[in-house]
């Protein structure tokens, strides 16, 4: 056989093949058919985090209900109203010191954001589905105008 009918016979099988496989159905529907949760249940499955500002932080953390998590180490001041501190690469370590309820919204924050992203991260693997985080930590809230208190 020569080398050019070789070729065109496997061209010819990986596009059957291909052809074959593209016209089978999905394992699942592209669009989701399903129904909202009724009134009164919540979705328990995890979220992504949401990185926000100063002024919608602020907003975030006046909820009573929100825990408040600085997350930055070593210690350089608080945003009044913090609830605990945990250093961010211990979140999973110290979980006996974070809320067991994991619809408990959180709102988490470091000096400049980066700490506080892998913490939010962290804390959605866990299975806390309402977290927010300081986009620009305790730099940006300074730069707001807003102020640090110290322990």
């Amino acid at each position: 056989m020569s080398l050019i009918l070789s070729v065109r016979v496997h061209v010819a099988i990986v596009g059957a093949v291909l052809t074959l496989v593209g016209c089978g159905s999905p394992a699942e529907p592209l669009t989701s058919s399903a129904t909202p949760p009724p009134a009164g249940q919540t979705d328990t499955a995890a979220r992504a985090p949401r990185s926000i500002g100063p002024q919608q932080f602020a907003e975030a953390i006046a909820a009573p209900e929100r825990v408040t998590i600085n997350v930055h180490v070593p210690y350089e001041g608080d945003i009044a109203g913090t609830d605990v501190s945990i250093p961010f690469d211990q979140i999973e370590a110290q979980i006996n010191r974070l809320p067991t309820v994991r619809g408990t919204p959180l709102a988490v924050y470091c000096r400049t954001g980066r700490m506080s992203t892998i913490a939010a991260s962290t804390l959605a693997n866990l299975g806390y589905h309402d977290v927010v985080e300081l986009s620009g930590g305790m730099q940006a809230w300074q730069q707001s105008g807003r102020t640090l208190v110290w322990r």
